[in-house]
Parts: C-alpha cells; sequence; structure tokens
C-alpha cells in the first residue's frame, strides 16, 4: 500500500478549507439579500446568507453561532438569570450591573441575531423574526437600564425604532396571513405610537416625521386598511356623495333614503345589545 506523503495531506487540508467553490456556486447579487436554507452535516437546518466576499452560516434557533455561553442559550439569556437570581434575594432593586465589557459582547451578541431575523424575514419566516426582534428588544432594554456607563446606556437606543419596526411587519403579516386585518392593523398603529413615544422621550419628536421606519410602517398600514372590508353604511355615503356631485338627484334621493333606513336599523340592534347586556 502506497504512503501518502506529507505534502498530499497538506494540499488536501487546504483544498478542503477553501470555499471557493461553494461561492462558484452561488453568485453574489448586489442590491438584494441573497439567503437560503440548507441541511448542515448534523442533519439539522441551517441558513446561510450570501455576502460579497463570503458567507454567513447560522442556526436556525438558538444562538447564531450556536454557542452557549456560560451553559446559556444566549449571553443575553445567562445576564437574565443573574439578574432574576438578584431579584429572587432581595426585595429591593438589585445592584446588578454590566460593566463596558460586557455590554459590548452583548452588542456583537445581538449583531448576529440581526443578521438572522433579516435572512429569516427574506424567506418569510415570520415567527422567526418576531423571536429574534423581541430578544434584541430586550437586550436594549437591559442595557438601558443596567449598563454602568451612560455610553452603553444610549449607544444601542438609535436601533430600537428599527427593531420595532421589523418586529411589526413580521408580527402583523402572520395576522395577515391568517385574515386577522384590523389586528394586524392595530399593531401597526400601536408601534407607530412607541417610536413616536420613543422620540418624544429623547427631545427629538421632529424626527418622527422623517423617520425611515415610521414610513416603512405607515406604507404597510396602507396596504393592509386597502383589504379591511368597507363598512356598507360608508360605501353608501360615497356613492351618495358621487350622485351628489354628478347632479343625479334622483339616484341621490333614494341613496339618501336607503341610507337613513340602514342607519336606523343599525342603531335599533345596537340598542338592543345594550340591553341584552
Amino acid at each position: 500500500m502506497k504512503e501518502k506523503k506529507p505534502s498530499e495531506d497538506k494540499a488536501r487540508q487546504r483544498t478542503a478549507n477553501d470555499i471557493t467553490p461553494v461561492l462558484n456556486d452561488w453568485q453574489y447579487e448586489a442590491g438584494t439579500l441573497n439567503v437560503r436554507k440548507i441541511t448542515g452535516l448534523d442533519g439539522l437546518p441551517k441558513l446561510q446568507l450570501r455576502l460579497d466576499l463570503g458567507l454567513l452560516q447560522m442556526e436556525m434557533t438558538g444562538r447564531p453561532d450556536g454557542d452557549r455561553p456560560y451553559g446559556h442559550e444566549s449571553l443575553l439569556d445567562y445576564f437574565e438569570h443573574q439578574l432574576q437570581d438578584q431579584q429572587n434575594r432581595t426585595e429591593a432593586d438589585p445592584e446588578f450591573r454590566l460593566n463596558g465589557d460586557q455590554c459590548q459582547e452583548l452588542r456583537e451578541e445581538a449583531g448576529m441575531y440581526f443578521h438572522r431575523y433579516l435572512s429569516l424575514f427574506v424567506l418569510e419566516d415570520f415567527s422567526g423574526v418576531v423571536r429574534d426582534t423581541a430578544r434584541n428588544l430586550r437586550l436594549l432594554d437591559m442595557c438601558s437600564r443596567y449598563a454602568a456607563d451612560e455610553q452603553d446606556r444610549l449607544i444601542l437606543e438609535q436601533y430600537r425604532p428599527y427593531i420595532i419596526m421589523m418586529n411589526t411587519r413580521a408580527a402583523a403579516s402572520i395576522q395577515l396571513r391568517d385574515g386577522q386585518y384590523g389586528q394586524a392593523a392595530k399593531m401597526v398603529q400601536e408601534s407607530l405610537e412607541a417610536i413616536h413615544e420613543f422620540y418624544r422621550n429623547f427631545g427629538q419628536e421632529e424626527a418622527y416625521a422623517s423617520s425611515n421606519e415610521v414610513r416603512v410602517l405607515k406604507r404597510f398600514q396602507r396596504e393592509i386598511q386597502s383589504k379591511l372590508p368597507v363598512d356598507p353604511l360608508v360605501r353608501l355615503r360615497r356613492r351618495l356623495e358621487r350622485a351628489i356631485k354628478a347632479e343625479r338627484y334622483e339616484e341621490a334621493a333614494k341613496l339618501r333614503d336607503e341610507l337613513e333606513t340602514r342607519s336606523a336599523k343599525s342603531k335599533n340592534g345596537e340598542a338592543s345589545l345594550n340591553k341584552l347586556a
């Protein structure tokens, strides 16, 4: 049997480490998010994000890099447990503080989840987006409250409107799939109010109107409203207005009578329900 030369082993190792064949098989497209799902060597699904100079591979659940800091799902999860332990030991507000290095590590971890929820949104895995954006909002809350240094408390706050916007788009999209148009519209409105409150709290209320996140949510809100069923009374009023404007007075008179009849029936129905209540 012919023995392998050390140089051959090294050459084979270099070839195995080179991801050029993978990149050549999946060309990068500028101006769009290049995302796909694959099955890993462990048989579990993975998420891949193609970048201009390579790719990111992420786990679908847990921490995106598959690590478990201190035996926990994530570093945030570890600190949340630490905080809960202190709260359980004392009734007073715990002296829990995050130092600069810990905050930096949390910010780096938040970046991993950002890449994943962005990728999941492209694949329309909206439940995963809701999960990861809600998680990053918890991270912002923890840093803003418990970071020892003011800069660490504030540095991530600039991303709060964006994360709220992504969380809302995903959550409302789930409602739309289920035909819950009213609930989806309500979610968007509540998030717009939350972003408005965010800018108010920082004394930048004028920034609300020019916020890109607000523009995206308002456009989404209009899309939802276009799918909402129109109230029959509202439809009648619109027909009446058009008839009057076009000077079709006979038609307008009939529409006015029908509108008054339906309005009376609607009021009687509400009164009956109130009596039953």
